[in-house]
């Protein structure tokens, strides 16, 4: 019997690009039902009861909820190809450790970024750019994160750090300038078609950003 797999997700959600990626990664055929936020379907509230949000990873019927759990499930679930964790436990152990840092220091800086201006804005882009240069530190010289190939890391940062670009169309800052490194591994990372097609374009998020300026304007 072949392995159902549905994901429910939004276009939008950092979290659920994470699952996208992965999946994409291994080689997992799966569903992806998009949900309505301001309508969610009976199947997310029958799916994620206590948090009722997107994503949600559904396998042969049973439901995985947070993104940090489903990578790990489906990590171990389908282990023959593309490790997302290291197996040495040390090395697992401090990718979880930036996994949890981009999550805590780096997920909330678009929407501040887009909110806030003078004097709080370029304290919010120094606070950005030290937790960047500290994740610059920690990728080093290699090609990612995990090493030669994507890891948690990688899928944990890449969906906050495709908006990147939308901002400096939008003058808010110069990455490369500040963190040279970031740049060239995001460039690396959409090479890869599993990344390419599994998350939204810079220049349509960059038309999304225009649109909800432009309608919070009128």
């Amino acid at each position: 019997m072949a392995d159902e797999v549905v994901l429910l997700d939004y276009w939008l959600s950092p979290y659920g690009m994470r699952l996208r990626i992965a999946l994409a990664l291994k080689g997992i055929d799966y569903e992806l039902k998009e949900e309505d936020l301001t309508n969610k379907s009976p199947l997310l509230l029958q799916s994620n009861p206590v948090h009722k949000k997107v994503p949600v990873l559904i396998h042969n019927s049973k439901p995985i909820c947070e993104s940090a759990v489903a990578l790990q499930y489906i990590d171990e679930v389908w282990n023959d190809k593309a490790p997302l964790f290291p197996s040495d436990p040390y090395l697992r152990s401090q990718a979880k450790f930036w996994a949890d840092f981009v999550d805590k220091k780096i997920s909330g800086f678009a929407r501040k970024l887009w909110t806030t201006k003078g004097e709080e804005l370029e304290a919010v882009k120094k606070d950005l750019f030290d937790s960047l240069k500290l994740l610059e530190q920690e990728l080093g010289d290699k090609l990612f994160f995990g090493d030669e190939t994507l890891g948690l890391v990688d899928l944990a940062l890449l969906p906050f750090a495709i908006w990147f670009s939308v901002h400096e169309k939008l003058g808010s800052f110069s990455l490369e300038a500040e963190c040279p490194k970031i740049t060239p591994w995001l460039k690396r990372c959409f090479q890869m078609e599993s990344v390419s097609k599994s998350v939204p374009s810079p220049d349509k998020l960059y038309d999304y950003v225009v649109q909800m300026r432009k309608s919070r304007q009128e």
